[in-house]
C-alpha cells in the first residue's frame, strides 16, 4: 500500500483521474481475491485433516497386518493394502468359522489379537513352523487350530505332537473293539468284512499312494504365494484350479465333520478314528471300481451294499460324514474314498464333486478325468437344482470354474455346455427320499 501510495504520487493528475480507479481496483480485487482463496484454501485443507483422521495410519496399519495375517494362514484376502472390503470379509469368515468363531465377517478384538498374534509367533518360530505346518493335513489352517488348542491348555506342545497317522495306526490293536452305544452312528459291526481285510490298515489308500494332505499344504502355500484362488475368468491352468477347489472341499468336510464328532461325548477322537477305519475295507471293491466303471454301474453295486447294512439311512448319512472327515484327516483314501460314495448313492449328490476331484487328480483313484465328469455334473448339477452346497457356500461363482476347468481337462470342450444330470439309478426307487438329509446336523 505504501508503494502504491508513492506512485499515486509521481503519476500526473490527469493520467490518475482517468487509470487510478481501475489500478486501484484491480489490486484490492486480488488482495481481497487471494485471501478468499488463502481462507478455501484452509478450509480445504481443515476437511481434508479431518479425512485424514478418519482412516488415520494406526487403522490402515492394523488392517495390513490383519490381511497379512489372514493370507498366510490359507484365507486369501488377495493383495494387501490395509482396506477391509469384500474380500477381505469373506477371508474373515472362513477364518472365524475354522476357529468355531460367530461368523460375522467382522472381527472382534480378540479374533484379531489372535490371528495376528498367532502370525507373529509362526514366523518367529522359522522352520520349525515349516514343520508343523507340513504335518498337519490342514497345513496353515491346521497351524492356527494347534495355538488355539495350546492356548487352551487342551494340545500338547509341538514337539510332542505325533507324526500323522501314527496314532491312528497304532490304536485299533484288538481285532474286534468293544459295542458302541446305538445312539452313536457307525458302520454296522455285525457285517462280516470278508477273507483278507483285517490285517493293518493302509492310510496311503490305494491308487498311487500319493498324500493328500501334503499336497494340499503345497496348494495352500501356493495360493497364499499368488494372492488369492484362481477365477474362472483368469484361468490358465485348469489343473491349478481343480487343485485348489479340491484341497477348499477337502477343509470343508473336514471341519464339518469335526464339529459332528465333537458332539458324541461318547467316544474320543482316535475311537471314532478306529471305527471309521473298518469302513475303508468294506467299502473297498466299490473304491477301486471308481477307476475303471462308469458312475452308474458303481452307484447301482453300491446299492446293494446299503441295503443289506442293517442301518437306517440316517446312521449311515451321520457315520459316512464323521469317516470322510477322518479319512481326509487322517491321508486314509479308501476311507475317505468309501465314506463320499455312501453319502451319494443315499442321495446327497453334492458329494460327488469329491469323487470327480480324486478321478480328476489320482488321489485314491487311477488319474481317469473322463469317468470325472459325470460325477464332477452330478455335484455341480444338485447344486444347480436348489440342494444346499457343502463347500464354500459363500461362493456360488465356484461351480462355474470346476465345471469349466473339468471340462477342459476332460475334453468336453470349455464348459459352456452343460451335461446332463446323470440317469436314475436302476433298483434304487427309494433313494430319491433322501436327500432330505443334506440338510441335517
Amino acid at each position: 500500500m505504501a508503494c502504491l501510495a508513492a506512485s499515486l504520487a509521481l503519476t500526473p493528475a490527469t493520467r490518475a483521474a482517468a487509470d487510478g480507479g481501475d489500478v486501484v481496483g484491480g489490486l484490492i480485487a486480488g488482495i481481497i481475491g487471494g485471501a478468499i482463496l488463502n481462507e478455501a484454501s484452509k478450509g480445504r485443507q481443515h476437511r481434508t485433516g479431518q479425512h485424514r483422521t478418519y482412516a488415520d495410519p494406526a487403522t490402515v496399519a492394523q488392517n495390513r497386518e490383519v490381511q497379512t495375517s489372514l493370507n498366510y494362514f490359507g484365507f486369501p484376502v488377495g493383495a494387501v493394502d490395509g482396506v477391509l472390503g469384500s474380500r477381505s470379509r469373506t477371508a474373515i469368515s472362513e477364518y472365524q468359522a475354522t476357529m468355531g468363531y460367530p461368523v460375522t465377517g467382522r472381527l472382534q478384538p480378540y479374533e484379531r489379537d489372535f490371528l495376528t498374534g498367532s502370525y507373529r509367533r509362526a514366523i518367529a518360530g522359522g522352520p520349525a513352523t515349516a514343520q508343523m505346518i507340513a504335518g498337519d493335513p490342514m497345513g496353515p489352517r491346521g497351524l492356527l487350530r494347534t495355538y488355539q488348542k495350546q492356548a487352551a491348555g487342551i494340545a500338547p506342545p509341538p514337539v510332542a505332537q505325533p507324526v500323522p497317522n501314527t496314532t491312528v495306526v497304532i490304536a485299533p490293536a484288538a481285532p474286534a473293539p468293544a459295542p458302541v452305544p446305538a445312539t452313536i452312528p457307525v458302520m454296522n459291526a455285525a457285517r462280516d468284512p470278508g477273507p483278507g481285510v483285517t490285517g493293518l490298515p493302509n492310510f496311503l489308500g490305494s491308487g498311487t499312494g500319493k498324500s493328500l494332505a501334503s499336497h494340499c499344504n503345497k496348494v495352500s502355500l501356493l495360493t497364499s504365494t499368488n494372492g488369492g484362488f484362481v477365477t474362472s475368468a483368469a484361468m490358465t491352468d485348469p489343473s491349478v484350479a481343480l487343485n485348489e477347489q479340491f484341497c477348499l472341499a477337502r477343509t470343508y468336510a473336514i471341519a464339518s465333520g469335526e464339529d459332528m464328532a465333537g458332539r458324541v461325548s461318547t467316544l474320543s477322537q482316535d475311537q471314532i478314528a478306529a471305527q471309521c477305519d473298518r469302513l475303508g475295507p468294506l467299502l473297498k471293491p466299490y473304491v477301486s471300481a471308481l477307476s475303471f466303471r462308469p458312475r452308474a454301474e458303481v452307484m447301482s453295486d453300491l446299492g446293494g451294499f446299503v441295503q443289506g447294512s442293517g442301518m437306517s439311512p440316517e446312521q449311515l448319512t451321520g457315520t459316512a460324514r464323521i469317516c470322510l472327515s477322518v479319512g481326509y484327516r487322517t491321508d486314509n483314501m479308501d476311507v475317505a474314498l468309501g465314506s463320499a460314495l455312501l453319502l451319494n448313492v443315499l442321495g446327497e449328490d453334492v458329494y460327488g464333486e469329491l469323487l470327480g476331484h480324486h478321478l480328476s487328480q489320482g488321489f485314491g483313484t487311477a488319474t481317469r478325468a473322463d469317468l470325472a465328469l459325470d460325477w464332477y455334473d452330478a455335484g455341480l448339477d444338485a447344486v444347480a437344482r436348489g440342494a444346499a452346497p457343502v463347500f464354500a457356500p459363500g461362493q456360488p461363482e465356484r461351480s462355474d470354474l470346476i465345471r469349466k476347468a473339468a471340462y477342459r481337462i476332460g475334453g468336453r470342450g470349455d464348459g459352456t455346455a452343460f451335461a446332463a444330470p446323470a440317469p436314475a439309478v436302476p433298483g434304487q426307487a427309494a433313494m430319491p427320499a433322501l436327500p432330505a438329509f443334506s440338510v441335517a446336523d
